[in-house]
Parts: C-alpha cells; sequence; structure tokens
C-alpha cells in the first residue's frame, strides 16, 4: 500500500489490453480495482433482464439510477452483483456485448455511472490506499485528477488479434474477421461521446502494439514508480459532444 492515497487511472480502446493490465497492476500495488466498462455491462443487462426498452433513453437513464449494483474493487475477486444476483460472468454475454455501446451512449447514464465511480474511488483511497480505475473517459471525466493518467493503446491489428484471442481463442485470418465488426463497430459508436483514441493533456501514451502481457504491466508500474520518463501530451484536450473533455467505458 502506498504512503499517501494513490489513483492511476487507465484509459484505452476496446482490445488495448488495460482491463488485465490495470488488475495485474493493482495486485502488484495493494491497490483496489474498478472495471468502469463492467458498470455500463451491469445497466445493459439489467435493462435486458426487466425488458426495458433500449430506444427509450429516458427509461434506460432512470434503469441506471435506480441500479442495485455491487461492485467488488478486490483485483482476486472480481464480482458483480445487481439485487444480490451474481452477474458477474453474464454481463459477458453476446447478448449483453451487442447492446452495451447502447447504453454507454446514453448521456444520462454517463452522468449517473461517472458519480457512482468517483464515490468508489473516494472510498478506495480511504480503505485500500489507492485504486487503479480503467475505462474510456477515466483519465480526462471520472478522475482527471489522478496521481497517474495513462492511455493504453494498441494498432487496431493487435487489438483485434488480443480480442479474437480472447472470445475465439485463436487468431486465424477467420477468428480475427469474426471479431473487426464487434471492435470497429465499438469504436465507433463510442466515439460520439468520448475521444479515448488520443491522449489529452497530460496523460502518458503507452503503445502497446509491440509488446507482451508482462512488458506492458512492467511499463505501466515504471511510469508509476517514476523509473522512466513519461512523454506526455501537450496538446489541448480533445471534448466530448456533451462537452467534457476526453473519452465512455
Amino acid at each position: 500500500m502506498p504512503s499517501s492515497p494513490l489513483t492511476i487511472a487507465i484509459d484505452g480502446p476496446s482490445g488495448s489490453g488495460k482491463s488485465s493490465v490495470s488488475k495485474a497492476v493493482a495486485r502488484e500495488l495493494g491497490l483496489g480495482y474498478l472495471d468502469t466498462g463492467a458498470m455500463y455491462r451491469a445497466v445493459a443487462w439489467h435493462c435486458l433482464d426487466q425488458e426495458v426498452d433500449l430506444t427509450d433513453q429516458e427509461a434506460v437513464a432512470q434503469a441506471a439510477r435506480d441500479l442495485p449494483l455491487e461492485i467488488s474493487t478486490d483485483p482476486d475477486d472480481q464480482t458483480l452483483r445487481v439485487g444480490g444476483t451474481d452477474i458477474t460472468s453474464a454481463i459477458r454475454e453476446t447478448r449483453v456485448t451487442s447492446q452495451v455501446s447502447t447504453v454507454a451512449t446514453n448521456l444520462d447514464v454517463r452522468a449517473e455511472l461517472r458519480r457512482r465511480q468517483r464515490e468508489i474511488i473516494s472510498e478506495a483511497r480511504d480503505e485500500r490506499g489507492g485504486i487503479v480505475a480503467e475505462g474510456r473517459d477515466i483519465t480526462t471525466v471520472v478522475a482527471p485528477d489522478a496521481e497517474h493518467r495513462i492511455l493504453v493503446t494498441a494498432s487496431e491489428e493487435a487489438r483485434l488479434a488480443r480480442r479474437s484471442t480472447e472470445l475465439h481463442g485463436g487468431a486465424d485470418a477467420d477468428q480475427v474477421e469474426a471479431t473487426r465488426d464487434q471492435i470497429v463497430r465499438r469504436d465507433r459508436q463510442d466515439s460520439t461521446v468520448s475521444a479515448f483514441m488520443e491522449a489529452a493533456d497530460g496523460v502518458v501514451t503507452l503503445d502497446t502494439s509491440e509488446l507482451d502481457f508482462d512488458q506492458v504491466v512492467a511499463a505501466v508500474l515504471a511510469l508509476v514508480r517514476g523509473e522512466v520518463e513519461p512523454a506526455q501530451h501537450e496538446e489541448e484536450p480533445a471534448t466530448s459532444p456533451d462537452g467534457h473533455a476526453g473519452g465512455p467505458a
């Protein structure tokens, strides 16, 4: 546990490796871990379970506000419950994955989940000494004052290969092509509410295209521990359509 509270915010597109890397970094540093994307998936699951019309933006927003969500911040015990029901695995099902962008592009849903995410981060700083929080707008909108803000990115080819291996167990041409639509479509939809492909001012970019998992974890830890001089983006931060800088879950 660090001597003073620490928040590490890790942003990045689908398939960049931010989730698995964030969890490993949290474990190494003895910090909490928050997967903000899982919270959007939980709202999508809840709407499907309760037969909420996903095209009715106000109904979906109200479902998010009423959601009885419990999310673990233990990197070794990632559980997600809604109303006492464990949905940790269910939120990864195809039916949820195919609808999560509809939820994540709802600005009222985003506002509600940002509020909850900030509360979780604050509690983890008090109770665990800090947290590694990851998501597509975590470095710019949710936790712009984090001690460390990192954009983990990779080439489209690398991201497709990683997600294909995760979903299909391999990355041959057919498996990659089966994954392409999901990755490209998700990026396109989510880019309407966030600019997550380029780092905002003060956010360190880490290109992982040529790195394996252990190398990425080591690179993030080196940045956090001050073992390397970070190359920060110097331009003005991008602004999302809802008026906030940065980029969704």
